[in-house]
């Protein structure tokens, strides 16, 4: 069978050039002698997605005799050599993580498409040749290497590569499109946009991981703590990743048509539950530490930049790798929400994905809230900050258990009696409301941009209303607000005016709704 040739990089002696699948070149250089080679792989690599560089190439009896050397930490553990397939067929990835199938598989690999995942964004054009080798004194470590050229390259023959169910080779030869109604091929391409959609999404991950956070120079301009808060569990998403798309190709290759494809998805919910909701999570603090580095560390600054410069990117940045886990669980609901519109309701197919599409659902939406909760505590403690308990008894754990529930500026109404027969006088001073959970504040705000609390009370002591007889001489807008037990276990009243009709209303509604 005819052999590819291959283009080989120079390594340093003591590195083993280690792909991202965990196939060592030594593995792949004796597989590609047995037997004629690794005639089911299009390219010259024993990884699916593109080409892999490898070292300087050496004989199998070179390759017996002289063992390569231990792989550097951040290379990931080897595993099986891929067994021989049938030529035509497609390797989307190889599984190598914790807990992965080991079972020798084969796979197909859908067209590749562009890094980013988010919609509208700029996606260009992939090259249709290998991008340059760099250096390996550049700064990227040999498994960023090697994924460079492993993921940035789309060097598959058009006839090996598929992006939509009607191009797999098996529904072309079965003719199984005649006589297929027009909303069958339309499910039928959409439940198989969810394997196609996560392939790309794995491919990006990959470059996220492997380019970046394995990157030395990366590693050498950030402290471990900063790594770790950058990154968060990335390396965990991704091996979900991976075997949940192995599951997807092994489900195809057991029936084409995809009838088990809810129950994949409902069969890994527990696992997208784990890993995402932590990762999204995260992401508040990811945007908060790339924002200081890019302003305070320039050696984080030029290496981004470099790395950012790369190919392999596509002129994505960083930042646009690092939203893709949240993307990807909101992308997955509409996924199935897609599949259910051309499913028959009454079919088996809609009832498992339809509980496929409400845990999916329920995973979104639960990281939506913890990101509104890690929102609300970060801003209670940076609030905490600016507040002065110098005139009334401080607050113990002030920002524990508390969210912000509205604050704003209002003006204080204070009358005074002028004897009888007189007008009252009326002044009005400006006094700060924040209003929690289960606290309000009334405060000044201070030239240092601080608030000077002048009283407090909790929420279930408080009643604002509107006047039922309005006094004289009060101007428009106000209302008033009862304190049945302050801080001082005092009670008082404070009559207060807003700068609307429409603030007034709702100072009122957020006051009786605590």
């Amino acid at each position: 069978m005819e052999t590819t040739e291959v283009k080989m990089l120079a390594f340093p002696k003591p590195l083993q050039a280690v792909s991202p699948s965990g196939l060592t070149a030594s593995s792949c250089a004796a597989r590609r002698t047995h037997k004629g080679g690794c005639p089911s792989l299009p390219s010259p690599s024993c990884q699916g997605l593109s080409e892999t560089p490898e070292p300087t190439q050496r004989s199998p009896a070179m390759a017996s005799q002289n063992p390569a050397p231990q792989a550097p930490q951040e290379s990931l553990p080897e595993v099986r050599a891929q067994p021989r397939l049938r030529p035509g067929t497609r390797i989307l990835w190889r599984s190598s993580g914790k807990g992965a199938k080991e079972a020798d598989h084969q796979q197909r690999r859908s067209k590749d498409e562009p890094v980013s995942q988010t919609p509208g964004m700029h996606r260009p054009k992939v090259p249709e040749k290998q991008p340059r080798a760099l250096p390996v004194g550049a700064g990227f470590s040999t498994a960023a290497l090697l994924s460079s050229a492993l993921l940035g390259a789309a060097s598959f023959s058009p006839q090996r590569d598929y992006s939509f169910w009607q191009e797999i080779p098996e529904v072309k030869s079965r003719g199984l499109l005649e006589g297929l109604p027009l909303q069958q091929r339309h499910l039928q391409e959409a439940m198989f946009e969810v394997i196609t959609s996560e392939a790309s999404y794995l491919r990006s991950l990959r470059v996220a991981l492997f380019h970046f956070q394995l990157s030395p120079a990366l590693r050498g301009a950030l402290a471990g703590a900063q790594l770790q808060q950058l990154f968060s569990n990335l390396s965990q998403v991704k091996d979900t990743s991976e075997r949940f798309l192995l599951q997807l190709e092994d489900h195809l290759d057991q029936d084409v048509f995809l009838s088990g494809l809810g129950e994949v998805v409902l069969k890994h919910c527990p696992a997208f539950h784990r890993v995402y909701v932590p990762y999204v999570t995260n992401q508040m603090y990811q945007e908060q530490l790339m924002q200081w580095l890019m302003k305070g560390n320039s050696r984080f600054t030029q290496v981004l930049r470099a790395l950012e410069e790369h190919p392999i990117c596509q002129r994505q940045p960083l930042k646009a790798f690092l939203v893709l886990p949240f993307q990807r669980i909101t992308r997955l609901k509409i996924l199935l929400q897609n599949i259910l519109k051309w499913a028959r309701p009454e079919s088996e197919l809609a009832k498992s994905v339809g509980l496929a599409h409400e845990a999916v659902g329920e995973i979104v939406s639960q990281c939506n809230e913890n990101v509104q909760l890690m929102k609300q505590k970060e801003e209670l403690v940076s609030l905490e900050k600016r507040m002065d308990f110098s005139k009334v008894n401080p607050l113990p754990h002030f920002s524990q258990g508390r969210w912000l529930v509205r604050e704003g500026e209002l003006r204080q109404v204070l009358v005074q009696e002028a004897g009888l027969g007189y007008r009252p006088q009326v002044s009005m001073k400006p006094i700060h409301l924040h209003l929690f959970n289960d606290l309000l504040l009334l405060s000044h705000l201070k030239e240092d941009g601080r608030f000077l609390v002048k009283d407090y009370a909790w929420t279930g002591h408080v009643k604002a209303e509107l006047f039922k007889a309005k006094p004289l001489g009060l101007p428009g807008w106000t209302f008033y607000l009862s304190i049945a037990q302050n801080h001082r276990d005092e009670s008082r009243e404070v009559i207060l005016k807003a700068e609307s009709e429409a603030q007034r209303q709702d100072w009122i509604s957020w006051l009786a709704s605590r």
